[in-house]
């Protein structure tokens, strides 16, 4: 429907499955938390006439798998590799984030950020990341980490 919010809880009743797909108990619960590492933002600091990479952890502290993916607001600038994933309960991936060359002071840089995006897998899922796992109905969580440039 072309709206980004997360789905708000319906219930059992009002709830149709979707097409072809068994309406899962893993996903009709919220996922649980994550832990980055660094927790609140990325930091890149000066000078920007070269690539930087900055790697950031992800833990999964749930009890169940979670698949993953990032956003960057900058695809231009921002890149994230691997940009999606799962995680076993108590995992942790590895990211890099990089920041390709750019002109400091004559770009915006303001609201620049990369944002991860989890949710429960269905039960007996292989262990691939799947798209449409944030297209159905299941809950998704996310959390926004702002990029800031040093000078």
């Amino acid at each position: 429907d072309g709206n980004a919010l997360i789905p708000a809880y319906k219930s059992a009743s009002s709830r149709s499955p979707p097409h072809n797909q068994v309406v899962d108990m893993a996903q009709s619960v919220p996922p649980g938390d994550i832990a980055t590492q660094p927790g609140t933002k990325i930091v890149f600091n000066a000078p920007y006439d070269d690539k930087h990479t900055y790697h950031i952890k992800v833990t999964n502290s749930s009890a169940r798998r979670i698949g993953w993916a990032f956003k960057t607001t900058n695809m231009k600038r921002l890149g994230v590799d691997p940009a999606a994933g799962v995680l076993d309960p108590k995992e942790n991936a590895l990211i890099a984030v990089s920041c390709d060359a750019f002109a400091y002071g004559q770009e915006d840089t303001n609201n620049d950020r990369v944002t991860i995006e989890w949710t429960n897998t269905p039960d007996g899922a292989a262990k691939q990341f799947r798209r449409e796992w944030f297209q159905g109905d299941g809950m998704v969580r996310r959390k926004n980490l702002p990029i800031e440039y040093n000078p």
